[in-house]
């Protein structure tokens, strides 16, 4: 699929261009979403949003590369979600106070597959899997975490310290594998 020729397409106002983007797009859109939003339906719903924005801000995107539009797509679905969890006030962040100096270390989660995180990360508590996702899985760093948040650094750093002792803690409580080799 030439993607530069859809973008194209979709500011000269064709629907066509705007279903087969969307098809070409969903389960990427929707599995962002859903790493951040549990409940499928409000999943599918902030990522038709989210199609929705692109869509009537198509104008004002510059295509650059396949890349580029994957990761203003991916943004949008990402900000979109956070919106979300925002509104709802069900995000809460442990204060600046509780965070701590946090080293990174070697630990059982290095060793599994994306798909085996991601079915653990979504039994998270919802602040532990906003900061784990934005961090881990989509590449923010700590003090982009805070200005995305409106938390600090530091408390960024100790929600990504506790997901994953939490995960680790599901790991060893769920006898996986990669805890019994770690323990050899």
């Amino acid at each position: 699929m030439n993607l530069e020729a859809l973008i194209r397409a979709l500011k000269s106002g064709s629907k066509q261009a705007e279903k087969d983007l969307f098809k070409h797009m969903r389960g990427r859109s929707l599995n962002t979403c859903r790493r951040y939003v549990r409940n499928k339906e409000d999943a599918e719903e902030r990522m038709l949003d989210g199609f929705y924005k692109f869509f009537a801000t198509i104008e004002n995107f510059q295509y650059w590369n396949d890349e580029g539009l994957y990761a203003w797509i991916k943004r949008i679905m990402i900000n979109e979600c956070l919106m979300q969890l925002r509104s709802k006030t069900l995000f809460a962040i442990i204060s600046e106070n509780e965070a701590y100096d946090i080293s990174e270390q070697d630990n059982v989660l290095d060793k599994l597959s994306n798909e085996e995180i991601l079915n653990l990360v979504e039994r998270l508590p919802l602040g532990y899997r906003t900061v784990f996702n934005l961090f881990v899985i989509d590449g923010y760093d700590h003090n982009q975490i805070g200005l995305i948040l409106g938390i600090k650094a530091g408390s960024s750093k100790s929600q990504l310290f506790k997901a994953r002792n939490l995960l680790q803690k599901m790991l060893i409580l769920n006898g996986s594998e990669y805890v019994r080799e770690q323990s050899k």
